[in-house]
């Protein structure tokens, strides 16, 4: 009986022209198109999404370049591992004059040292180094890894990648079964959207559907089929992301539940949402990265020191890990849940990005541009402009510091909680001023 082999391994691209996506790195001319044609390889970091293509990406580099694979990942594998790879591929290129290509799967999850281990190799030439991480490289990888390795940043795929997966993956389920895999637009729809951008993903909801799939007789050939309807598939999906659950509801509306509570100042639940999900096995870093949004969309400036909290929460889980890191995240929780509410500072982010998707690019006025050189300073940069620390209570009454072309905004409308009450009496006062300043320049002219 032959071993199970999931749909996302046996659709895996076997050349180049079957690859799917990443046309910003692999087009005509591009930089790993550049790689592909020259033979000339350098070590990489391949930093993308789940579902991307990184694995297959580098298989593909070693198959053209004629280099023996070797595959690590950072979850499973140890420095036993790592010297291993590093023997069999020295031993490789002795016995057959053959180089290698070592893949390190989430290379972020390796420590500093494990990262250290790779260097003298990759250097002497022992082999060809890819990695590939799902996290910012400039935060998880040292610098001497980075400063050895090209980064390529791979994109999610988009609907029309992820249909072309979608009809290779019709097809060859369509020959394990021997009949027609018929997939209904509004099915494939609901396949797709769920998907994400990750073509696994995608697979593994097609593989599972399939089991749901309907009889169904070609009207034309009175060939036997299956077909798969949006409700089948929709089943499928739905079942699939009720992750770090044991309740029964989906992972994002116990994340809307957690974010509400704090909002609605109920720290009893904002604590049980937060606990529930650390004991589900949610990433608890994600819920850290959370709690921090949240403190500056839900009470900003009402008490600035709830985003101090929240990021010392998210080290302080950082150097501890679970469970000694949780109560660091009960915590903080629990503070932003207490702490008064403002969501001023989010509106006027809000408003004013969409004022700068409506004006585009305006010149920055002149009087408020640098003048480091005797040319900026012969086109009137920064000719005029008053320096606050010289006015009185360090304010240019006055003073405009948006384009020429706009009309003054005023994003920013604290609300009447906590530190904000004082901050608004703060801005009170100096558009008392600004309009004193007014007065007297219409009264002068």
């Amino acid at each position: 009986m032959m071993a199970y082999q999931p749909l996302s391994d046996r659709l895996r691209p076997q050349t180049l022209a079957d690859f799917v996506g990443q046309r910003h790195l692999l087009g005509e001319n591009r930089a790993l198109s550049r790689v592909f044609a020259s033979q000339h390889l350098h070590s990489m970091i391949f930093w993308g999404p789940p579902g991307t293509g990184k694995t297959t990406l580098a298989r593909l580099i070693a198959q053209q370049s004629d280099l023996q694979f070797i595959s690590l990942s950072a979850v499973l594998d140890g420095v036993k591992e790592v010297r291993k790879a590093v023997e069999q591929a020295q031993l490789h290129r002795e016995q057959f004059q053959q180089g290698t290509l070592l893949f390190v799967d989430e290379v972020h999850r390796f420590n500093k040292s494990q990262q250290d281990a790779f260097l003298p190799y990759v250097e002497d030439g022992t082999f060809v180094f890819i990695g590939a991480t799902t996290e910012n490289p400039s935060f998880e990888l040292n610098n001497a890894l980075l400063s050895r390795a090209r980064v390529y940043v791979l994109r999610s795929l988009d609907e029309d990648d992820l249909k072309r997966v979608l009809q290779r993956a019709q097809t060859l389920v369509s020959e394990d079964l021997g009949e027609a895999l018929i997939i209904e637009s509004a099915a494939a729809e609901v396949l797709i959207q769920a998907a994400d951008g990750d073509a696994r993903r995608l697979l593994n909801f097609v593989e599972q559907a399939t089991d749901f799939a309907e009889p169904n007789i070609d009207a034309q050939t009175q060939a036997p089929g299956l077909v798969l309807t949006p409700q089948a598939c929709k089943e499928v999906v739905q079942a699939g992301i009720r992750r770090f659950d044991k309740g029964g509801e989906a992972f994002y509306d116990q994340i809307s539940a957690l974010h509400k509570s704090v909002r609605g100042s109920d720290p009893d639940a904002a604590l049980y949402w937060l606990v529930r999900m650390l004991d589900g096995g949610v990433d608890a870093r994600y819920l850290a990265r959370r709690l921090v949004r949240m403190a500056s969309e839900e009470i900003g400036n009402a008490d600035p020191r709830a985003l101090d909290v929240a990021i010392n929460a998210a080290r302080a889980y950082e150097r501890l890990g679970s469970p000694e890191g949780d109560l660091a995240l009960a915590q903080a929780a629990t503070y932003l849940a207490v702490a008064p509410k403002s969501n001023a500072v989010y509106m006027a982010y809000k408003a004013a990005l969409k004022d700068i998707k409506q004006h585009g690019s305006d010149e920055v006025p002149l009087h408020l541009r640098n003048a480091p050189t005797k040319l900026m300073q012969s086109m009137d940069y920064g000719q005029g402009y008053r320096y606050a620390h010289d006015e009185p209570d360090a304010y240019a009454a006055g003073e405009c510091y948006f384009p020429e072309s706009m009309v003054e905004r005023e994003y920013y409308l604290p609300v009447e909680r906590g530190l904000e009450i004082k901050i608004a009496a703060k801005m009170a006062h100096l558009k008392q001023l600004d309009q004193q300043a007014e007065n007297k320049r219409r009264q002068g002219s």
